[in-house]
């Protein structure tokens, strides 16, 4: 569990076919100094598992499944991402919660700068901004966020400055690709929804007659 509060921009260190998936090899120093073995870190907003640890870097395997779901398999070394490690019981939520349980995919479409602000649209499937409503949370690459507007296939957000320095979605390019994780409760409620059938009740049966 996360909270979209984004700890530290790594690096891609390596890439390595591993069967239908991948080894993934991060740089960052401090996330990796404390990250044991078998800890859960977000990468770009996808929870994987530390499987080897160095004294400046983290190894992960990405199976088929989370490849075809995110952005993951187009990293290359020397890439940026975003890092949060796991949420601690007693921690602040600062963001809102986050399963690293990716949705799907988006595409950065505009960014509309105004001063040191700046206002981002994504499109994505339908599917997903079916899910998303006006002033809900997402999570973008790992960033918790507050949605703007939301219209079929697209949606924006507003970045604060602090958030365009310290993420990868200062730097991102149009036509980008990011990770979507919709809120988990809205998904839920939604679920609930479309499955939840009314019974009809049975018609009810005329008065018996009473016998002459």
């Amino acid at each position: 569990m996360f909270t979209g509060l984004v700890e530290a921009l790594g690096a891609v260190g390596d890439v390595q076919p591993d069967g239908p998936g991948r080894w993934l090899t991060i740089v960052e120093p401090t996330i990796a100094a404390d990250a044991p073995l078998g800890a859960s870190v977000a990468i770009n907003g996808v929870c994987l598992t530390v499987v080897r640890r160095e004294a400046d870097s983290l190894r992960f395997q990405a199976g088929p499944e989370t490849l075809s779901l995110s952005n993951l398999g187009e990293l290359r070394a020397g890439d940026p991402i975003n890092l949060e490690r796991s949420l601690k019981v007693g921690d602040r939520l600062g963001g809102h919660i986050v399963q690293g349980h990716v949705d799907g995919i988006g595409r950065l479409a505009q960014r509309l700068p105004d001063k040191d602000w700046e206002t981002l649209w994504f499109s994505c499937p339908i599917e997903l901004t079916r899910q998303m409503i006006r002033k809900g949370s997402i999570a973008v690459d790992g960033v918790s966020l507050t949605l703007v507007d939301v219209e079929e296939g697209q949606f924006s957000v507003a970045l604060i400055p602090h958030t365009l320095a310290v993420t990868t979605l200062g730097k991102k390019a149009l036509g980008a690709s990011v990770n979507l994780e919709i809120d988990m409760f809205g998904k839920y409620v939604r679920n609930y929804l479309e499955q939840l059938v009314l019974p009809i009740p049975p018609a009810c049966p005329p008065p018996a007659r009473a016998q002459p």
